[in-house]
């Protein structure tokens, strides 16, 4: 055997070593069925965007983000979009507070992973994680939701664990400190209009 035909083949065999040794990062499984959430050809309706804005040390930061909140939804997240513009994201409602873990199967490009606590604070973030990798990536904690946006975007930003995330679905959402005390008058004065001696009817207080 000539020299130089064995070096051709220990560049060979090298190459298919390293293509191995990754091979678990970077393996799909077989191709999903006809209507898998996974399977491209499958449609999947995310419904309109929603306003979404995190709230961090270098001042607030506005998106506008897809909601999945079903088991279809959860399961085709991202996948297959080849771009993700730096206002959009997608957020994840898990339903209920447990440790999840994500993964980028048929996800097309880098994304950063928020995880976030039913209160709406980031607990851990991971950048850049790397597409149609099925290496699970952990909450670590117990949350309620996930936001993915575009790869990098969070350092870019300064969003960091402990900031906060207000949107419709979190309990700090929608409420403004500065408007409670004109609410807690406008409840004065209509009680002020109901003289004492008459006990207001059943329900009253709840409409």
């Amino acid at each position: 055997m000539r020299p130089a035909s064995l070096r051709v083949m220990l560049k060979h065999a090298l190459t298919a070593l390293v293509l191995l040794s990754s091979a678990p990062a970077l393996a799909q499984l077989p191709d999903a069925p006809e209507g898998d959430p996974a399977n491209p050809e499958t449609v999947i309706e995310f419904g309109d965007t929603q306003p979404l804005t995190i709230r961090a040390g270098e001042g607030d930061h506005d998106f506008a983000v897809l909601f999945a909140d079903t088991d279809a939804e959860r399961a085709r997240g991202l996948m297959f979009r080849e771009a993700l513009a730096d206002d959009a994201g997608m957020l994840f409602d898990f339903e209920t507070v447990r440790p999840v873990s994500m993964w980028m199967r048929n996800t097309l490009i880098p994304l950063d992973l928020l995880f976030i606590s039913e209160e709406g604070e980031v607990t851990k973030i991971i950048v850049n994680a790397q597409p149609m990798s099925l290496r699970p990536l952990p909450s670590d904690f117990p949350v309620r939701a996930v936001l993915e946006l575009r790869g990098g975007l969070t350092g870019e930003l300064g969003i960091m664990p402990g900031d906060q995330v207000v949107h419709a679905m979190f309990p700090q959402a929608g409420t403004d400190e500065d408007d409670a005390p004109d609410a807690n008058l406008e409840e004065d004065a209509v009680n002020e209009e109901i003289p004492a001696e008459e006990p207001a009817e059943d329900g009253a207080a709840e409409e």
